[in-house]
């Protein structure tokens, strides 16, 4: 049997520790003085993928009841008992995790992640639990108005464990926690779930924007393990995985009196049929999820207080915006729908009961298979010193650019006679096993026998732009893969990098007049050498320099000509695809015209000056600007003193954003949202700041927005 557990082919270092020992087995019988930490590593990793292949039989499956529950709340308070959504059923669920998304709608809450709803809307759930049981808060996560709460039975409560919360912003610039999940992963006996609570983008016609949220989510959201030298967890890599939320997918193709008569009818198969999560290409988004059968009527959107649909200006086509949806085996639906009853919000809140099947361990069968696993490998663990090969030895990265990743796959074979404990390790006098814009994937692991793929990428994003645009670091490192009790092998990774405007310095921009691609690198390395030592020799030194960078001028007169009045601009992500069509056209001059929705446009122009080396408000009068934010004078005499070309940039920007405040009434936009949006990134801190200081660059922000204010 342990002969044949070795022919298993394990796909990746992540999978082997996916299901722990049991707590408190130990992991070997020997003591830590007979073997390096490096051998106890790999005896641990072949330990847990043993036990892993073995789990059948010393595991049984027992179902417990899941209440798992979204509600948008649209900014209100809760008004009304939650037990017609949350004790529904005869019987009290074992474990309970709800979602809310729109918790708080005010600027305090998007802009500072603080709200005293948090408390109004968790006492609420409290009183709406199950009154037949006893239940215990286990966790709870929110990112501005998106907020996940896990209660269990108290009697489970300590079959619980490795819990982990995590959050991702995708909102404008990937980070405004508007849209975007919380999710909280735990071990529930021998079973690891994660709960994801989502809210997508809206609007019916960003179909897309709320796929690559999906993408986005999925990529960043990562969990750390309890043992350090584990890799982190991504959300696919759980048994089981609950994902619930407002995904904000509509019915399309039809008009909202269609949708109405086909729901006063209960057609509901016809209107699945309209619904983009049905129209999924091939489940690209949500591949391998499972919903239940939708039998109830569109959850969004009422008038609040009321059954009756929106009866706005806007009259929103009714959606099935609330969804649940799950991964994983051992799962049953056994009851989804909606709440009518409550109206408190916009939309109705929506359950599903489920039966989860469940591993636990029987102790004594665990023990028997743990010793005699560890008496089979004891005996292997000396046979043979471990060996790879390596599909490549060299990888070139062919023009790289600003923020689009690259990844090239090295695929490692174990031809040696027994598993490996593989890892990237640190070169002499270096602080990390690679250059900041590299990643291998994973950077440690086992591998049993067979092969695994391990993907080596290349992102260039705000922190190492400027080296690579001026050309004093290149696209060049070795990477050294060890092996534990093996030795080591040198794999290169070469590229070269396209420059950018993008992490490019202001007065650097002001002296190109081309594209900053048409211009050989060794032009780009003299004017910032030049710059830096105060002797502008270089073929420049005659041409006057030009105002303000022509890509800046660029992005806010596409702006200034097409998105005045455009609804939510500078809130609204843009697309991924097309700021890089954006970025391409910046950097090369081709077309003439900006490519991209304003949306995409406007976060190029908040990412382009978040990414600047130098701020626009340069470091060395940002405690100027703090001590002078509360008055007028003081604080235009200080823009007074920047450098010409900052100077410029600064007064052409504020002009731009108080051109938008004019159109307030068509693009919502106020002083308080542009000075809480461009002041983190016109007046950038050379350290972390506290709400504070936040506070004074708002301030100091607001007198150039807001004419009255003296």
């Amino acid at each position: 049997q342990v002969t044949m557990l070795f022919r298993h082919r394990f796909e990746s270092s992540s999978f082997c520790v996916q299901f722990a020992c049991s707590p408190g087995a130990p992991v070997s019988s020997h003591s830590p003085q007979t073997y390096s930490s490096g051998r106890l590593a790999m005896l641990n990793c072949l330990y847990r993928a043993a036990l892993v292949t073995s789990s059948a039989y010393y595991s049984v499956v027992f179902l417990h009841r899941f209440f798992v529950g979204t509600y948008n709340v649209n900014g209100q308070a809760p008004k009304e008992s939650l037990r017609p959504w949350l004790s529904y059923s005869p019987d009290p669920p074992d474990l309970y995790c709800m979602g809310f998304q729109e918790l708080d709608l005010s600027k305090e809450a998007f802009f500072f992640n603080d709200t005293p709803k948090e408390s109004e809307w968790m006492r609420a759930v409290s009183e709406g639990l199950h009154p037949d049981a006893k239940y215990a808060l286990v966790k709870l996560v929110r990112l501005v108005g998106i907020m996940l709460i896990f209660y269990v039975k108290k009697e489970h409560a300590s079959f619980i464990s490795e819990v982990e919360a995590e959050t991702v912003g995708t909102g404008i610039m990937g980070r405004m926690g508007n849209k975007g999940a919380v999710a909280i992963r735990f071990r529930f006996h021998n079973s690891d779930i994660c709960v994801v609570n989502s809210h997508l983008a809206a609007h019916i016609e960003e179909y897309e924007r709320r796929n690559q949220d999906f993408r986005e989510i999925c990529t960043r959201m990562q969990f750390r393990q309890g043992d350090s030298s584990l890799p982190t967890l991504s959300i696919m890599k759980h048994n089981i995985v609950l994902w619930l939320g407002d995904l904000n997918y509509r019915i399309s193709e039809l008009e909202v009196d269609e949708v109405k008569n086909l729901i006063a009818k209960k057609d509901f198969e016809t209107l699945h049929r309209y619904d983009q999560v049905n129209l999924l290409p091939k489940k690209a988004v949500f591949k391998g999820f499972v919903e239940g059968e939708i039998a109830f009527q569109p959850t969004y959107k009422y008038d609040t207080g009321s059954d009756q649909w929106d009866t706005s200006e806007k009259c929103r086509v009714p959606a099935w915006c609330d969804r649940i949806l799950w991964k994983g085996k051992n799962v049953q639906q056994l009851t989804y729908q909606s709440h009518m009853t409550l109206k408190t919000s916009d939309h109705k809140p929506v359950s599903s009961l489920m039966e989860v099947g469940i591993k636990v361990v029987n102790e004594d069968l665990y023990k028997k298979t743990f010793e005699e696993i560890v008496r089979n490998l004891d005996k292997m663990e000396n046979e043979c010193i471990p060996s790879v090969s390596l599909s490549m030895r060299e990888f070139h990265f062919r023009d790289v650019k600003f923020m689009q990743r690259q990844v090239e796959m090295l695929t490692v074979f174990n031809d040696g006679q027994v598993p490996c404990q593989f890892e990237f390790i640190q070169k002499l006098d270096e602080p990390s096993y690679c250059k900041p814009w590299l990643t291998a994937n994973p950077c440690k692991g086992f591998l049993a026998q067979g092969e695994m793929d391990i993907e080596l990428e290349v992102f260039v994003n705000r922190s190492t732009a400027t080296q690579l645009n001026s050309g004093c670091q290149q696209i060049e490192d070795i990477l050294v893969l060890h092996l534990d009790r093996g030795k080591d092998y040198f794999v290169s990774v070469t590229g070269n990098y396209l420059p950018s405007c993008f992490g490019t310095a202001l007065h650097t921009l002001c002296l190109l007049r081309e594209p900053i691609q048409e211009m050989p690198l060794e032009t780009i390395k003299e004017l910032v050498s030049s710059f830096s030592s105060s002797q502008l020799h270089c073929i420049y030194l005659f041409k006057k320099p030009l105002d303000i960078p022509k890509e800046i001028w660029m992005m806010v007169d596409h702006l200034y000509r097409n998105a005045s009045k455009q609804e939510d601009l500078m809130q609204q992500p843009g697309l991924r695809n097309e700021f890089e069509e954006i970025r391409d056209c910046l950097d090369t001059g081709t077309p003439d015209s900006l490519p991209g929705s304003n949306h995409s446009v406007a976060e190029a122009l908040l990412l382009f000056l978040e990414v600047l080396p130098e701020p626009v408000v340069t470091y060395s009068l940002y405690q100027q600007c703090l001590d002078s934010s509360s008055n007028h004078a003081l604080s235009k005499k200080v823009i007074s003193m920047l450098p010409q070309c900052h100077k410029n940039v600064f007064n052409y920007l504020t002009a731009f954003l108080r051109e938008l405040l004019k159109n307030s009434a068509h693009n919502h936009l106020d002083v308080n949202i542009l000075a809480t949006i461009f002041a983190p990134l016109l007046l950038r801190s050379p350290r972390k700041q506290d709400l504070g200081e936040k506070r004074k660059t708002q301030d100091f922000l607001r007198h150039f927005l807001d004419p009255d204010l003296k």
